[in-house]
């Protein structure tokens, strides 16, 4: 299996893909290796839903590029430190060319990582939450065409809304229905792709 953030993964230029990772090879390897894998990780959730917060108004592809940015600028994720954080450490997040520096966004982390050691503070508490949208077990869902692939469901309108009043920021259910995709809680790989009920499996 290729490194995530290896900029030159090796590829299978034949497989039967989902058509929205074109033809970027980094897009190719996020699809193929982790796109929809279930993910059952307090720290690597949290990671998710900010990540794509920060995506709100772009492209994934742009973040994705940034990841390692994002992961050394927010301390690995690490809530503890993140809780902490003051103007100062804003401030120089926002100087730092490797992720979107964008205020809101960069003060939603650090907002986030208080709502979560406040609400589950337990270790899985996170993930238990986020997973008992969809009780527990991945839906597969069978679309035949990325126009039929919703961008809301009632499920992450129900997370969204679950999210808000713990404190969280940047987890409206476009957001939310996007970590259920990218981590697991959703498989929905077109039903001709190669990663179909396999990522999930």
């Amino acid at each position: 299996m290729s490194d995530p953030g290896d900029p030159r993964p090796t590829i299978n230029p034949d497989l039967v893909r989902c058509p929205w990772c074109g033809d970027d090879p980094l897009y190719l390897a996020y699809h193929d290796e982790e796109w929809g894998v279930p993910v059952r990780d307090d720290r690597r959730l949290f990671e998710k839903l900010t990540l794509e917060g920060a995506q709100a108004g772009l492209s994934w592809i742009t973040i994705l590029r940034r990841r390692e940015g994002y992961r050394r600028v927010f301390a690995g994720f690490d809530p503890t430190v993140l809780a902490g954080w003051g103007e100062e450490e804003i401030e120089a997040a926002l100087e730092d060319e490797g992720i979107i520096r964008n205020r809101k966004k960069v003060e939603s982390v650090v907002t986030n990582a208080r709502a979560w050691l406040e609400h589950f503070p337990g270790r899985g508490d996170l993930t238990e939450f986020l997973w008992g949208f969809v009780n527990g077990e991945t839906k597969v869902n069978a679309w035949e065409s990325m126009e039929e692939v919703p961008a809301v469901t009632d499920q992450s309108k129900a997370m969204s809304k679950a999210l808000k009043a713990h404190g969280f920021a940047f987890v409206g259910p476009t957001t939310c229905y996007a970590l259920m995709q990218s981590m697991g809680l959703v498989d929905d790989h077109l039903v001709d792709c190669f990663r179909h009920h396999q990522a999930s499996a």
